[in-house]
């Protein structure tokens, strides 16, 4: 048996299956969601559907060709592609032309290209080929300062010189890579407080207390911090007598401001931050005592997250674009426009709800057909399953891909080398991210940021990253059992 042929009966046919449903049931509704009576074909290049059957093709062919490229290839060029790359996402600016605030897409000639979604597969390279060295152990955060730049270089690139929030957000999701490769939990919990403060903070900063002065933002955002703390001591030192005088400190604070409150306009922005600071002073004090000094580090979280919340304001005014900001009032009900920023959720959201249990029927939408919903055959393509295929084609389709996700981390346990099994996790992360953050923006749980559904939402450049990047995946995974040397 030849080595290509020893390939491809290695590929996992499951998967590549799990693939094709999605991306030709994906067809159907892009078609249906450009539906008018007077529609032409699905496979005519005149419509949205068929240049998709077109994207299809194409993305098929570069996957097969990504197939029969031995792997130990991606692994040698890793660095080269991605420095490459950094230079073309510099570029792009240049040569793109301004689409909704983005200056992200490049003109071929009647063809539009987005070189920042393959920016995803090349930097999943570029720290597959680092973290897959066999020396490399991730041992403190000094083994994870180079990872963290390979993957800030091109997110920052495109959120700040293409103005492209969504997909720079994509990069995101290698955390759960570095977290199953020795990353802490503390990291994971670190940024996902930093995200609850940034929400706090904008929700509720202008929100008066009903007793003293003080804002409710100010207030929650202290007592999360003061969480941290305390549950840092319950759950790192197991002390329950030390997590109990941590809490009697607050407690008691609180009390004497309200106390207090009683004959003085009591401002408890500045009672939390006495309870914060004394709080933090006794676990100090307490760990300094035992000299546990990594445990420190509580207290270097909690001062920057305090300029954190200091800053959030400035971020949200002088930061973000005019319409991202719209875009978070409404999510976190602090504007109401459904005529304009919230014109797309609420949109989609009643043709979910129209689409029942069991759906209306193929091409028998009628939000789809009246154009109720923009943008409904890319970032809001699941409203058109919805409302034509009901809750059970909703859920049939979650269940899908959730197999699919399951599938490409089964994939990933089973590799035998670091590169590939790094390389495997970050595109499991990727299509996890993209997967939740667009069914949750359709249904207005998080903010509208325009990110694609995986092989299912309208676009050649989404299609073909996508595809090469599940390519080369199958194509390591195929070679697990005959590895180089």
């Amino acid at each position: 048996m030849t080595r290509n042929n020893s390939i491809i009966s290695g590929l996992d046919w499951w998967t590549i299956a799990l693939f094709l449903a999605i991306a030709l049931f994906g067809w159907l509704n892009i078609y249906a969601a450009g539906y008018t009576f007077d529609q032409t074909s699905m496979f005519d290049l005149s419509n949205r559907a068929g240049k998709q059957f077109l994207w299809i093709g194409i993305a098929c062919v570069l996957g097969i060709a990504v197939l029969f490229i031995e792997g130990r290839t991606y692994e040698v060029t890793a660095y080269l592609i991605y420095a490459f790359w950094l230079l073309v996402l510099l570029a792009t600016p240049f040569l793109a032309h301004n689409t909704k605030g983005s200056m992200s897409w490049i003109d071929i000639g009647p063809l539009k290209f987005q070189p920042a979604e393959l920016a995803k597969m090349i930097t999943a390279l570029a720290l597959a080929k680092y973290m897959g060295r066999f020396d490399y152990k991730v041992r403190s955060w000094r083994d994870l300062m180079i990872p963290f730049m390979l993957l800030a270089l091109p997110a920052g690139i495109i959120m700040v010189w293409q103005s492209e929030t969504g997909s720079a957000l994509v990069f995101a999701s290698f955390l759960i890579m570095f977290y199953r490769f020795g990353m802490s939990g503390y990291v994971l919990t670190g940024g996902l407080s930093f995200a609850l403060l940034f929400i706090v903070t904008i929700r509720f900063g202008e929100v008066a207390l009903p007793l003293g002065t003080g804002s409710v933002g100010v207030l929650l955002c202290y007592l999360v911090l003061m969480a941290v703390v305390v549950g840092f001591a319950w759950l790192h030192e197991q002390d329950g007598k030390n997590t109990l005088i941590l809490c009697g400190i607050i407690v008691f604070c609180y009390a004497a401001g309200l106390i207090a409150n009683i004959w003085l306009n009591v401002n408890f922005n500045l009672v939390s931050l006495i309870a914060l600071l004394a709080t933090l002073a006794y676990f100090t004090g307490v760990v300094i005592y035992r000299r546990r000094f990594l445990m420190l580090l509580v207290t270097a979280y909690v001062a920057v997250a305090l300029l954190f919340c200091q800053a959030c304001t400035i971020v949200f005014e002088k930061v973000l674009q005019p319409h991202q900001k719209t875009r978070i009032e409404v999510l976190l009900g602090l504007k109401d426009d459904p005529a304009g920023a919230g014109y797309n959720v609420n949109q989609s959201l009643i043709a979910i709800g129209s689409g029942q249990f069991t759906g209306k029927g193929f091409l028998q939408g009628t939000q789809t057909k009246l154009r109720f919903v923009p943008e409904q055959d890319t970032d809001f393509i699941f409203c058109t399953v919805g409302e034509e295929w009901g809750f059970l084609g909703s859920a049939g389709l979650l269940i899908v891909y959730l197999i699919f996700i399951l599938r490409l981390l089964s994939i990933a346990e089973r590799q035998r080398d670091n590169y590939s099994k790094i390389y495997a996790y970050c595109v499991a992360g990727i299509f996890f991210f993209h997967l939740t953050i667009n069914i949750g923006m359709v249904l207005g749980l998080l903010p509208v940021i325009g990110i694609p559904l995986p092989f299912f939402s309208y676009g050649g450049s989404s299609m073909i990253s996508f595809t090469i990047l599940l390519a080369i995946l199958l194509r390591l995974d195929a070679e697990r059992l005959n590895k180089w040397q």
